[in-house]
């Protein structure tokens, strides 16, 4: 029995199953230790390909940009989230009227990291987390 890859089906055909005349010309005859192989990445995720020889190869999916686009502003809103608390104490000790923990630059530099978040799905740079905005250095210590 022979087995055979076809890549516009995405089907594995094999000689015990179907004719020799029915499979497909473009199909690639495979071994049925590489069908396994090839089943066992498809189902952990991996794509099937041919590769530059011609034989079916398996590789890693590309990045789906929604789910990267929904991840980064997973981040963002529980960043958002993270450093509210700040915010919040620093309104209710002038509420009080109670020594501020913070500076009025601080809570300058907070609204403002705040506000970046916010728009940070704007930016031309989304969702590249290499180009999220910056916390300031301070507000790492506070929430240490």
């Amino acid at each position: 029995m022979a087995v055979f890859y076809h890549l516009a089906s995405r089907s594995f055909l094999d000689t015990a199953t179907y004719s020799a005349k029915s499979i497909p010309a473009d199909a690639v005859e495979i071994t049925r230790a590489e069908q396994v192989l090839l089943l066992d990445g498809e189902s952990s995720g991996r794509v099937i390909i041919i590769d530059e020889h011609g034989r079916p190869s398996l590789v890693d999916p590309a990045p789906n940009p929604e789910a990267i686009a929904n991840q980064e502003r997973w981040w963002r809103d529980a960043e958002l989230e993270r450093v509210a608390w700040i915010r919040e104490r620093h309104r209710d000790e002038l509420e009080l009227s109670l020594p501020a923990s913070v500076t009025a630059d601080q809570y300058s530099e907070l609204l403002a990291y705040m506000q970046l978040l916010r728009d940070w799905p704007q930016s031309p740079d989304f969702p590249d987390p290499a180009h999220r905005p910056v916390v300031p250095g301070w507000i790492e210590f506070e929430t240490q």
